[in-house]
């Protein structure tokens, strides 16, 4: 993975891309990995982009209260004497002439249009902010969930090896029984088999790792793979007894909804601007300019030099089709749509919190069982230990303590990461996840 930049916000010595590709392992926190994630995930910029482009057109639409100025240069030339005989009702004559001048248009009134559509387009602008703290959170619960798949996964290394450690040892002692003909060949058999299982769960932990740390630098937002020693984080406290009150608060705080919600009260702003449409527009409009080229041999003194003129003119619209009366109409319906899809996702924000404090509860309530297990298995993997060295037991015996024991280590593991990646998922729904 390339790191370009150092995060002095979060005090972590980035080791560059040397490090990513020489594979030194980066120290990283949780905090430093959310913090780099948010950097440079491409999500987030593109949602930052988006926030960008929405500002401007707040800036689009806010510009029809000002003037237009324009400024005009014309130069002619016709047949002397002519008029113009078709096209409009206009009866102008042509004469050759050069001036440039200018044009001011301003809007005075058009019966509260534009300032629907500028309070509409603000509402988009902060319904696009909303959507850009959403996309942070889903970069925040991809990194969490990622970090602690990656931690699950190391420690399972570390388990699968240990493993091996402890069976290559009973490996050696049965065979050495067994060359001073004390076991028999089929102790040897068993003990290399089980030794061949720990083997192979090693490789498949490694495998796990490797899978882990890709998508661990996916969600980091990087295209270059690196190699980091994860710090490990303290287990989270118990999950919230009331699970309503998390609810409450999810709906209060999921910035996807509160974006819903913003871009719900835009079209309603949309189609009071519809509305508008079918009410008067007033306008100001005035010019001004120079004629220093006029052809005085066939109009002498006719029209002067330099001209100005300045006009107010009102539209009142009275029949297009009913093509107001429609745009108007599909933006209502626009805007009761969005009113449903407010609630559709609050009942799905509801939905979702429930699923993830009983998850959670789960998940709280397995770590004492697994770590039980873990002192159950360990405590039967000696009394099975001691029994087949004094004879009172066969291999087949040990060798199912020790799968016994290995099976509730990594049920322990998957419990301890399981509910740190699951509270963090908790966090994520009711909106807590910073």
């Amino acid at each position: 993975m390339r790191i370009v930049t150092c995060l002095a916000s979060i005090g972590v010595a980035c080791a560059g891309l040397a490090s990513a590709q020489t594979g030194t392992p980066v120290p990283l926190t949780l905090k430093d990995a959310e913090a780099l994630a948010l950097k440079n995930h491409p999500q987030v910029q593109a949602a930052q982009h988006e926030v960008a482009a929405q500002g401007q057109r707040v800036v689009e639409t806010r510009s029809a209260y000002y003037p237009g100025i324009t400024g005009v240069a014309t130069g002619s030339q016709g047949n002397i004497g002519a008029r113009v005989g078709a096209g409009y009702l206009s009866d102008s004559r042509l004469f050759n002439r050069f001036g440039d001048g200018v044009e001011i248009n301003q809007l005075i009134t058009d019966s509260g249009r534009t300032s629907n559509l500028v309070a509409q387009s603000r509402l988009l602008r902060s319904a696009a902010d909303q959507t850009f703290q959403a996309t942070r959170y889903d970069v925040l619960m991809a990194v969490n969930q990622a970090y602690f798949d990656v931690l699950r996964s190391q420690a399972t290394v570390k388990v699968a090896q240990e493993t091996i450690a402890v069976r290559q040892l009973l490996v050696d002692q049965v065979t050495a029984l067994a060359n001073n003909k004390l076991r028999s060949e089929l102790d040897v058999s068993f003990a290399d088999v089980s030794r061949s299982e720990a083997q192979l769960l090693l490789i498949r932990a490694q495998d796990q790792v490797q899978r882990a740390f890709a998508e661990f630098t996916r969600t980091l937002g990087a295209q270059q793979n690196a190699t980091y020693r994860l710090s490990e984080e303290p287990l989270p406290p118990s999950p919230a007894q009331n699970v309503e009150d998390l609810v409450a608060q999810a709906i209060k705080s999921r910035p996807e909804l509160a974006s819903l919600r913003l871009s719900r009260d835009a079209a309603y702003r949309l189609e009071n601007a519809e509305r508008d449409l079918s009410r008067p527009t007033v306008s100001f409009v005035a010019v001004a300019g120079y004629m220093p080229y006029i052809d005085q041999i066939t109009l002498p003194r006719v029209i002067p030099g330099e001209y100005e003129g300045a006009a107010v003119n009102v539209s009142v619209p009275i029949f297009n089709g009913h093509l107001f009366s429609a745009r108007r109409e599909e933006a209502h319906q626009r805007a009761l749509e969005s009113d449903q899809h407010v609630r559709d996702l609050e009942d799905s924000i509801a939905r979702d919190v429930r699923a993830a404090w009983a998850s959670s509860v789960t998940a709280y309530q397995e770590l004492d069982v697994t770590a039980q297990m873990v002192r159950e298995a360990s405590l039967g993997m000696s009394l099975a230990q001691g029994r087949y060295n004094i004879g009172l037991s066969s291999i087949v015996e040990l060798t199912q303590a020790q799968l016994n024991l290995t099976s509730a280590e990594i049920e322990n593991l998957t419990a301890k990461y399981g509910y740190q990646a699951q509270y963090a998922e908790l966090q994520y729904a009711i909106g807590a996840l910073r």
